[in-house]
């Protein structure tokens, strides 16, 4: 530069420089990176003074929102994939959160698996561990990538201490979403034993026939009693001489005709399913079998009253007989191969 020729001096912002964040914001929820920032032109110092103003803020290293308030959970998800890079799986709880689940455990943390390889730590609400063999069933959207249901499940699952949550998150997954027991299986040996006990054995509850959380409590309760251990079946279907079939119970005991009916609204999904539950329950009455309801507060309060109700009105049928007879045992294949 001569020095006729004036000093040309680099403006803060320029309207394509906007004009470029503006669109890359306007994609990405209002949340952008420094290294998105810097390529439209702007200045780390920039950055600070925005975020000094109050006009942006930095939710996470290297990611800021360019408005204030509080964060959506779209905004959480999109920012924590936007830190831990391209390559990055949402997971665990907040994966179950994006699918739909009910029945979640309480986390403000988004949870993501990151190859084994990559150079990137948690950092504030972003949780990342590696995995030595990402999801490949992970489902697609625009700003990022959530694992299938059943590795989050499995994920979920394996931070979970207590067989109670664990129980009502896999027989959700399978209830509600139409997981198999076998496709959760093969995310438990995937996971090679690592943090997997409980969810083995919720998984081997569901695969033995009870389908939802408080059956398998039920379940529990029951088999404790030595009057009652091994004698009920799990979901069996039943059937009338003729080939009729029957309502499938939550528990029946084939030898007295005593079904285990374990009766929620929380697990039908409308008031016309509670109706058609309880004619099925009618309909086995009408043919011998007595049907015995507790509903899943009643079985986790009081576990012993339960096995004592069972266990009563167990002897007090003894020689009774109805014209119903077993066609399965419910248990599924996965439940036969582990036997």
């Amino acid at each position: 530069m001569s020095r006729d020729e004036p000093a040309v001096t680099l403006p803060h912002m320029t309207s394509d420089a906007a004009a470029v964040l503006d669109e890359t914001a306007y994609t990405q929820r209002r949340l952008v990176t420094r290294a998105q920032v810097l390529q439209a032109g702007y200045s780390d110092m920039l950055i600070y003074r925005r975020i000094r103003e109050g006009r942006w803020q930095r939710v996470l290293t290297g990611v800021y929102c360019l408005d204030g308030g509080t964060l959506t959970d779209e905004q959480r998800r999109v920012a924590a994939a936007l830190y831990a890079g391209p390559d990055a799986q949402i997971t665990g709880p907040s994966a179950l959160a994006w699918y739909g689940f009910r029945t979640l455990p309480a986390s403000d943390e988004i949870h993501l698996s990151v190859p084994h390889e990559t150079r990137c730590r948690s950092n504030g609400f972003a949780v990342v561990k590696r995995a030595t063999a990402m999801d490949r069933q992970a489902r697609h959207t625009e700003l990022y990538r959530v694992v299938s249901p059943a590795r989050a499940v499995v994920d979920t699952c394996r931070e979970l201490r207590e067989l109670r949550r664990v129980r009502a998150v896999v027989a959700e997954a399978v209830q509600r979403f139409r997981v198999t027991p076998h496709v959760l299986d093969e995310e438990v040996r995937r996971a090679a034993r690592s943090r997997t006990a409980v969810v083995r054995r919720a998984l081997d509850e569901i695969a033995g026939g009870a389908r939802s959380a408080p059956e398998a409590q039920t379940r529990a309760v029951l088999e404790a009693s030595s009057l009652l251990a091994g004698r009920m079946l799990w979901n069996p279907q039943l059937a009338l001489p003729d080939g009729t079939r029957l309502p499938t119970p939550d528990g029946y005991l084939p030898d007295v005709a005593l079904a285990i009916e374990v009766d929620s609204r929380e697990f039908h999904l409308s008031p016309e399913d509670w109706a058609r539950s309880l004619e099925r329950h009618n309909i086995l009455g009408r043919h011998g079998v007595q049907v015995l309801h507790f509903t899943p507060s009643f079985v986790e309060c009081q576990p012993d009253e339960v096995r004592r109700i069972v266990e009563q009105a167990a002897r007090l049928r003894e020689g009774v007989a109805a014209d119903v007879r077993v066609t399965s045992d419910g248990a599924s294949p996965l439940s036969r191969e582990r036997r």
